[in-house]
């Protein structure tokens, strides 16, 4: 495996961290056929699920901290829109220009940059903040 999911990520909300895993899983997926030269095979089929799963995710999240009265709850909110605006001008610039070896590299880097800031800094700050507050 090329990136995989480690427990240190769980935030301690187990449909949330459920999420959390199968991103990893479809990340390392699209890592896997870049590998053998089938990234832009597998990005049509990772767009999708990326599609599905950022109005998925993100409500279930969103309305978990709005239950428990997180004091992040719009910072975090805002950078789940900047994730959802940035696939989205992604989406769109693959309908108008087709999809090209480029957009596996853009979704890589979008991934990447996701688990790296959002899931392990962001979204572990939250889990904090559950653990506190159970």
């Amino acid at each position: 495996m090329a990136i995989e999911w480690r427990e240190s990520l769980a935030i301690g909300v187990e449909a949330i961290d459920n999420q959390h895993k199968e991103l990893f899983i479809r990340f390392d997926s699209l890592l896997n056929a870049c590998k053998e030269g089938k990234g832009i095979d597998e990005l049509k089929g990772v767009l999708e699920f990326l599609s599905e799963y950022v109005r998925t995710h993100f409500s279930d999240e969103e309305a978990i901290q709005r239950l428990k009265s997180y004091p992040g709850y719009e910072d975090h909110r805002k950078e789940h829109q900047a994730f959802i605006e940035q696939l989205k001008a992604l989406r769109q610039e693959i309908d108008t220009q087709g999809m090209a070896v480029h957009h596996v590299m853009e979704t890589n880097t979008l991934l990447l940059k996701w688990l790296i800031h959002h899931i392990s800094v962001i979204d572990r700050e939250f889990g904090k903040f559950i653990q506190g507050n159970k």
